[in-house]
């Protein structure tokens, strides 16, 4: 028993190493990290700055005449849209996947005002610049706070809403106490390669960790080696307040659009749970729970339950996660 026991610590150990082994200090704006197709820039003129904002805009080769844009969640960038973005577009579809400022390879700003406003306005930006007018929406994790407000702000340029796993399905503020930028700056500060995989073990996949899932945490703690790392600590401090105080819960019914909510059973995310009191952590974030309850907020919404799979049911469980959306981007 005691030598089975040896042997399984000595495979995670080893596991742990070989991501280790590829863990390599990453430029602020990724310079150094390839993307799985080519990288444009739009220059924008943002509260006295002028900040670079990354895009990929990936073109089928036999066009149905159809546009979908993805938006990337917190810890993420849009090259984790790789897989679904080629299927999409061998279906046709035209898609566009911005990196938010702040975020993956466009600009890292220390001194700026954060909103899911702002962010919407640079991302219709980005669509205006390619002579988008109509596209669906799929937001994954922050991206679908972020889906959500950019469909409130512009109903006529979104089709349809996809929202995989979003966070923002409940208001944490009513039970979180407030945490400063300050605080999550000093927080941020502190991360390193054991502590954001712990976190999205936990998190994101319910202590349920594939080899897989270890590029996403080596992009993420690749900055941390970085000595300019403060300033991505920064930028985080002010997204995850941003997250934090400009729910979206609120206004669901406002969407006119036809919406389908994408929800891995297993998911149990929610910003700052761990200072919540104890008696009510275990009831934030329950994501089966918050799917059906925001189904019935949206007006023309659907909803598709993934058992047994977590926070990124599009890297968790890819086919059973792009069947549905295939199905509802053809009606």
């Amino acid at each position: 028993m005691r030598k089975g026991i040896m042997i399984v610590m000595m495979l995670v150990l080893s596991v742990s190493a070989n991501a280790q082994e590829k863990l390599r200090e990453l430029g602020l704006m990724l310079e150094d990290y390839e993307y799985p197709f080519p990288v444009e820039y739009l220059t924008l003129d943002i509260q006295g700055q002028q900040l670079k904002m990354a895009y990929m805009d990936v073109k089928p080769q036999k066009p149905n005449g159809k546009t979908i844009m993805l938006l990337h969640g917190k810890n993420f960038n849009g090259a984790y849209w790789e897989q679904t973005a080629r299927d999409l577009s061998n279906d046709g579809y035209r898609v566009v996947i911005p990196d938010q400022i702040g975020f993956g390879k466009s600009a890292k700003p220390v001194n700026i005002q954060y909103t899911f406003q702002l962010l919407a306005q640079n991302t219709k930006a980005v669509l205006d610049r390619i002579g988008v007018s109509k596209t669906s929406v799929l937001g994954h994790s922050m991206g679908g706070m972020l889906a959500t407000r950019f469909a409130l702000m512009y109903p006529e340029v979104t089709e349809k809403l996809i929202l995989a796993n979003p966070i923002g399905l409940e208001d944490w503020k009513l039970w979180v106490p407030y945490q400063s930028v300050d605080e999550w700056y000093q927080q941020e500060l502190k991360q390193d390669y054991e502590k954001i995989k712990q976190y999205q073990l936990t998190f994101y996949y319910d202590n349920k960790w594939k080899p897989e899932y270890d590029k996403w945490v080596n992009i993420l703690a690749g900055w941390t080696l970085n000595e300019n790392y403060p300033v991505i600590a920064k930028n985080a401090a002010l997204t995850y307040d941003m997250i934090f105080t400009q729910p979206v819960v609120y206004e669901f019914e406002k969407l006119k659009m036809p919406t389908l909510l994408i929800i891995g059973q297993r998911d149990r995310t929610a910003l700052g749970k761990a200072r919540a009191p104890k008696e009510v952590q275990d009831k934030l974030g329950n994501y089966p729970e918050l799917g059906r309850e925001t189904k019935k907020k949206i007006p023309k919404a659907q909803l598709t339950e993934l058992d047994d799979v977590g926070h990124l049911p599009h890297i968790e469980a890819y086919d059973r996660f792009i069947k549905p959306l295939k199905d509802f981007l053809k009606k």
